[in-house]
């Protein structure tokens, strides 16, 4: 049997190559022939020729974003979450060959129409801020090298320059946003009105709830007008590159300036000043909650929630600012990985396979790269323990990232972003609070364990 694979996560660092590596093991267990592309934030790699997908007796994607499928008609089609090819690439392999044919009848003018919006909100989202996430990544460690350069003040022209160009990227993440949930829900036609409503809500200061909602909107507006408007066969071609464009983003500005624009920023207005106004014993609960969120479920659901959170408080720092709340994000998701490093490496390897070794070296780079994927492999052997042990770790981490009033100024990089002065806040206590976490969540996990083991030999 040959199968074909496609695997992309939100972020496209961690998840997507994961899943790959998974599917890849399950194949070579069963005997089966398997070429995997992953989308990551790279963009598209080891891509699948059309003469792969048309020797492939079946085909999976495991996705959490909106991956096109034309290219698969008239194959057995399987689509999932990206973690289920983490979790169950076995089980998923034997699916996909007795999975229903995939069959796109429908002609280029009419594509628009096979979108599924049932396809899931979740979906789209993710889509946007895969897209928005590299710009938001790039704005935030230019500024933070202006510092570097320049001083606070970003002073000199090559500081200057960089803090101009980590500015203009910011800036963009909104439009992006925007313009990529509404390209996941309609396909091209959905950019222009969704990039539109991401710059209206950047310009009204609707923040990310407001990019979010510009892209929906954007999206189903199209789906609408492209149900509705019929036109004769020889004006069809004006349908994508005049009328569409105009009237979604006539209808889907308007309603964004006059209509959800202003309770949209009335929300995010009044939520970052909350969150401001935190102080003391409020901002510690604050940052417990965040950093159990990021550990939990290990970059899940839960997860990507508080993430999303933490990056919204970004967007709203003046220059030379950074943010608590993402601080306590990055920190907290930092914990699993190295917990589990340390677990499994220095603590307790005898409890652990040779196999989890392994993974614990690398779970060390992981760790310090803020990718809590790398606790996965742990948690999918163990998970009561290991869940259990990390989200204490973490929520205990977050709480010191707030009580020590540590503030950082870009949504990703882990430990490598902590030696670039000024993009981190209190950097030394910000370096304590990762370290307590770690040590709690490392000997915890390794007390449990080793508890259950001599429990087991007792009995």
């Amino acid at each position: 049997m040959k199968i074909v694979a496609i695997t992309s996560c939100s972020t496209g660092i961690a998840h997507t190559y994961m899943a790959a590596e998974n599917l890849e093991i399950a194949a070579k267990e069963k005997g089966y022939e398997i070429k995997v592309e992953t989308q990551g934030s790279i963009g598209a790699e080891n891509v699948l020729t059309a003469e792969d997908i048309a020797e492939a007796d079946a085909v999976v994607i495991a996705a959490s974003t909106t991956v096109n499928k034309d290219r698969f008609n008239g194959k057995r089609l399987v689509e999932v979450d990206v973690n289920e090819a983490i979790n169950a690439g076995p089980n998923l392999l034997e699916r996909s060959l007795t999975a229903p044919v995939f069959q796109n009848k429908v002609s280029d003018g009419e594509k628009l129409e096979a979108k599924q919006p049932a396809k899931g909100i979740y979906s789209h989202l993710m889509t946007g801020v895969s897209y928005m996430i590299p710009f938001v990544v790039a704005g935030g460690l230019c500024i933070a090298l202006a510092f570097a350069f320049g001083g606070i003040n970003a002073e000199g022209e090559i500081a200057q320059t960089i803090n101009e160009l980590g500015g203009i990227a910011m800036g963009l993440m909104w439009p992006i946003l925007g313009g990529y949930v509404a390209f996941s829900i309609a396909d091209r036609p959905g950019l222009v009105p969704g990039m539109v409503a991401g710059m209206v809500a950047s310009g009204m200061n609707a923040g990310f709830l407001g990019a979010l909602l510009g892209g929906f909107l954007a999206g189903y507006t199209i789906l609408f007008l492209k149900k509705f408007l019929k036109l004769p066969a020889a004006f069809s071609g004006l349908l994508p590159v005049l009328i569409l464009p105009i009237l979604s983003v006539l209808i889907v500005g308007g309603i964004m300036k006059f209509v959800v624009g202003v309770p949209i920023t009335a929300i995010n207005e009044g939520i970052m000043n909350w969150l401001n106004s935190l102080t003391g014993i409020n901002s510690v609960l604050l940052g417990l909650i965040l950093g159990a969120m990021m550990a939990v479920d290990l970059a899940g659901p839960i997860g990507k929630a508080a993430y999303f959170f933490g990056v919204a408080s970004l967007t709203n720092l003046a220059a030379g600012e950074t943010s608590t709340i993402m601080a306590a994000v990055m920190v907290s998701g930092m914990v699993p990985p190295l917990a589990m490093a340390l677990s499994s490496t220095v603590l307790g390897k005898q409890l652990y396979t040779n196999e989890e070794r392994e993974a614990g070296k690398s779970a060390w780079v992981l760790g310090l790269s803020f990718i809590s994927e790398g606790a996965i492999p742990f948690a999918a052997a163990d998970p009561l323990r290991v869940l259990g042990s990390v989200t204490i770790g973490s929520a205990l981490t977050g709480a010191l990232s707030m009580l020590f009033n540590c503030g950082i100024a870009v949504p990703h990089g882990g430990f490598f972003v902590f030696l670039i002065p000024g993009a981190v806040s209190n950097v030394l206590f910000y370096i304590i609070a990762l370290a307590v976490g770690t040590a709690v969540s490392g000997f915890l996990v390794t007390a449990v364990k080793l508890a259950g083991a001599k429990k087991r030999e007792q009995a």
